[in-house]
């Protein structure tokens, strides 16, 4: 049996692919400190909310509504008025149902968009999606439908007191072309919990809009929700600008529902390639979104519950990691969000690869950070030299995982003297 070019290539072992592997053989394995996957932090007071919720929704016949019915491709119009509603009220922004489509996740979302704004066109040309500062999300390395859909710019490091660093865009170096398709960032972003700054976000707008293309923005851990920010950034949309947002980090990953804010022209795309892909989006995610935005709970438990959690939790991590590992052996990309930290190893004598391997078969799970530089056009050490960390595991386990890690590394400097 042989597969067409499209199966081929989604057939490939890819970076997610080996992640959620193992995510999943972790969670099965007794004692496996799983400090590399995504999964969001199961916070008690948000599961008392969602199981609340969930029982309210029982009772009053709404759960069973949401999974005995198909919505609309657009999604739920219910949450799309609300959602709407929510964000001209709290951020001003010039938005109506038809600015919003739901999709199953947001990596679906992605998916959609790097396809129709990237790859080969009517007229023969190729446009490719840019990423104008790496490292980016792991998931999008393997989203498109062309090879080669990526480029990238190396960022700027700006070092840091405290053993910390920051990425900046590196507009000097930056080339928006007529190959490129979209401009595309994530904020904050995946891997490396990095925000870019306001006046970073500004230039980018100003110059997708230059050049007649949109600026993507992931928004999966940012503001107004769930808000797992610590820096000041100031949420960014108009009409040139796709802005995607998500219900997993929440607390509900399972409910796989990505939210796009576009223009009437992109949301009409997205809920014909719904349709065509997979009907509708599913309901039940959409549903409670809905009743949460309606009791004005959305915004307030993303305030006084989700950001407070995450927030205590990665200085409480970075302590962790200081007691075992010195600034000389590890830098800290700065704080800023998300829920990882961006650990690097500068000149480590062996790979963060190697490393990776090692740390597996001690039962610590994290991942190097090799996977996180797609479309970058030469080599780049500085890709080999760094690993992403969860912070979401308890403190016992994450102290453990550290240690572990710390004598790796302690192991790969006494090779070298050795």
């Amino acid at each position: 049996m042989t597969f067409s070019l499209f199966g081929d290539k989604f057939t490939r072992h890819s970076g997610i692919t080996r992640l959620m592997e193992d995510l999943n053989d972790g969670l099965r394995t007794p004692g496996a400190i799983m400090l590399g996957g995504g999964n969001p932090a199961q916070i008690p007071e948000m599961n008392d909310y969602f199981h609340s919720l969930l029982a309210d929704m029982l009772n009053s016949g709404k759960a069973l509504d949401a999974l005995c019915n198909y919505d609309g491709p657009q999604g739920k119009s219910e949450l799309l008025a609300l959602l709407a509603q929510m964000l001209r009220d709290e951020l001003g922004w010039e938005i109506e149902p038809q600015n919003i489509a739901l999709t199953n996740g947001s990596q679906s979302a992605f998916f959609y968009l790097f396809n129709l704004f990237a790859g080969r066109r009517a007229d023969g040309t190729t446009r490719k999606v840019l990423f104008p500062l790496t490292p980016e999300y792991i998931g999008y390395a393997d989203a498109g439908l062309e090879e080669d859909l990526f480029v990238a710019t190396r960022p700027n490091i700006e070092l840091l007191p405290e053993g910390q660093f920051k990425y900046h865009v590196d507009f000097e170096h930056l080339q928006v072309t007529d190959e490129t398709g979209m401009i595309c960032v994530s904020r904050p972003t995946n891997p490396t919990g990095n925000v870019i700054t306001d006046d970073e976000l500004i230039k980018l707008d100003a110059l997708a809009n230059q050049h007649g293309i949109p600026l993507v923005i992931d928004n999966a851990y940012g503001v107004p929700f769930p808000g797992i920010i610590f820096s000041d950034a100031r949420p960014l949309w108009n009409p040139n600008i796709v802005l995607c947002m998500s219900l997993s980090k929440l607390g509900l990953p399972g409910s796989r529902c990505g939210i796009i804010i576009a223009n009437e022209k992109i949301i009409t795309a997205i809920s014909n390639m719904n349709g065509i892909i997979s009907l509708a989006p599913g309901g039940m995610g959409p549903a409670m979104m809905c009743e949460m935005i309606k009791r004005n709970d959305l915004l307030r438990l993303s305030e006084t519950v989700i950001k407070p959690f995450y927030y205590q939790r990665v200085q409480e991590t970075i302590a962790i990691i200081r007691r075992y590992l010195p600034e000389d052996r590890c830098l800290i990309h700065k704080p800023e969000g998300a829920i990882f930290l961006w650990l690097w190893f500068k000149d480590l004598p062996i790979s963060t690869e190697l490393l990776y391997q090692r740390l597996k078969k001690r039962g610590v799970l994290m991942v190097p950070g090799d996977y996180f530089f797609p479309g970058l056009d030469k080599p780049w050490p500085h890709t080999h030299q760094c690993m992403r960390m969860n912070y979401v595991p308890d403190p016992e386990k994450i102290e453990a995982g550290v240690k572990i890690l710390a004598e790796e590394v302690e192991r790969a400097w006494g090779e070298q003297s050795a």
